[in-house]
């Protein structure tokens, strides 16, 4: 089993698990692996590495937006076809 990293080091970090994305946004588990698996969050996945790595910065600021176009009252879908519009 892994150590756990401490806050300071996953604030400093450029990438993240999902457990540590977790953490940070207070955001249960099952909710990031559903956003991902929704294509609403960016990841980086090495072929020989199957862990999916969450760029720290992006990943906060895709969150907070999600979170945001959430509390509009917009489905997950919904939110998908806004991003793709939208951002980057």
């Amino acid at each position: 089993m892994s150590r756990r990293r401490s806050l300071e080091d996953i604030l400093q970090s450029d990438y993240l698990s999902i457990g540590e994305l977790a953490r940070i946004t207070d955001l249960r588990y099952s909710t990031l692996k559903h956003y991902t698996e929704a294509g609403l969050i960016p990841f980086e996945q090495k072929e020989e590495n199957l862990t999916r790595r969450y760029p720290r910065e992006a990943s906060v600021k895709r969150i907070e937006t999600i979170n945001k176009l959430k509390n509009t009252g917009l489905s997950i879908k919904e939110i998908g076809e806004w991003l793709v519009n939208n951002e980057e």
